[in-house]
């Protein structure tokens, strides 16, 4: 009996010691595939490395990889950057580049966002947009051709000539129209938003108020011709009330002596013609 129980203590003694060695051997296989890994990392990590960064990330947050020169580092991120996407799977969050031609993206088939030089159809990028599309160089998309739009004519105006509605037979009738949508660089262009044509009306007479820029003419040139000669008349008389008494006197002499020389050559002619 002493015997059996000293030989059962030697076999759980060596089933201890076999499971002690498997545990050490494991610690130095995990040591050699991850040198310098730490428990206790910073900035989201789970665990990392003192060399590559991040090596896994806490719940919910996203690993993405960082070039710093030649060398990348992992990072733990609340959201994906610019020009990549985020994947949740069931071991880890991890952030993919989009494509090349892709400045954002929804997923690695859908783009959200081109680089310059390229248009957005449908979440894919494009040097050229489809047939029936046109390139909009503002938003970088392909959008849909807009044509002209044009509303119904309006009623024709009144028979007019030289801005008057009477003193003619012949004149000229207008009509309009809006433009609703003007078109795109594409699109068809817009028509005339106004057209004129040739009308008939019975003549009649104007008015004083309608008779146009001729009579306005007449009645000024008459009203100056008027102006004037009273300025005429009235330069005479103030012209006559300027003369002093001698000037008058002398005048008067004058034209006595001019009566006396035309009576005395009338006289001399009658005499001759006796003779």
């Amino acid at each position: 009996m002493h015997l059996r129980l000293i030989s059962w203590f030697f076999i759980i003694l060596n089933f201890m010691e076999y499971i002690g060695s498997q545990n050490a051997s494991r610690g130095r296989r995990q040591r050699r595939m991850h040198p310098n890994v730490s428990q206790g990392c910073q900035g989201g990590c789970a665990t990392c490395s003192d060399y590559n960064g991040c090596l896994s990330c806490k719940p919910r947050l996203f690993f993405v990889l960082e070039r710093i020169g030649m060398k990348q580092i992992g990072v733990c991120l609340s959201s994906c950057p610019s020009g990549y996407y985020g994947t949740r799977y069931p071991d880890i969050n991890k952030c993919t580049k989009c494509k090349a031609d892709c400045d954002t993206c929804f997923n690695k088939n859908f783009c959200t966002k081109c680089k310059s030089g390229f248009y957005l159809h449908l979440g894919k990028c494009l040097d050229s947009c489809p047939e029936g599309l046109e390139a909009n160089n503002h938003t970088m998309e392909c959008v849909s051709i807009v044509h002209c739009e044009a509303s119904e004519w309006g009623p024709w105006s009144p028979c007019m000539k030289k801005g008057k509605t009477c003193g003619f037979k012949r004149g000229t009738e207008t009509r309009v129209r809006e433009i609703l949508q003007h078109p795109s660089a594409k699109g068809n262009l817009c028509p005339p938003t106004s057209e004129t044509r040739t009308c008939i009306v019975q003549r009649k007479k104007c008015s004083k108020g309608e008779r146009g820029k001729k009579g306005r003419e007449r009645k000024r040139k008459k009203l100056n011709k008027e102006e004037r000669k009273d300025t005429s008349s009235d330069s005479k008389g103030l012209e006559s009330s300027r003369e002093t008494p001698e000037q008058r006197e002398s005048k008067d002499r004058q034209q006595q002596q001019t009566r006396k020389a035309q009576e005395k050559q009338q006289k001399s002619v009658s005499v001759s013609t006796v003779h």
